[in-house]
């Protein structure tokens, strides 16, 4: 089984959890509090506790929404700008 994509930090930027659901996500991001936030594969910033419409702790339900929505016009803002010829690759440097 695959690590999961999503990742949550603290506001210290300190790594504390890899979730398979976003759901799973706002559930810690509302323990962890203001600062923490949400990230596709360590880099893609998608939800920031404190910054929101509305704190991570009063819907799961609309931090998935809001996350989902995020990710895929991030995907597709990075497929069109390869598409246009930008970027190069997606492959990882390690």
């Amino acid at each position: 089984m695959a690590t999961p994509h999503l990742k949550v930090y603290t506001a210290d930027g300190e790594y504390v959890a890899a979730v398979r659901d976003a759901e799973d996500a706002a559930a810690i991001i509302g323990i962890r509090g203001d600062g923490a936030t949400i990230r596709y594969d360590h880099k893609w910033i998608l939800w920031t506790e404190g910054l929101e419409a509305q704190p991570a702790g009063d819907s799961y339900d609309y931090v998935a929404e809001v996350v989902a929505e995020r990710l895929d016009r991030t995907v597709a803002q990075r497929a069109g700008k390869r598409a246009a010829g930008r970027v190069t690759s997606w492959r990882r440097v390690s």
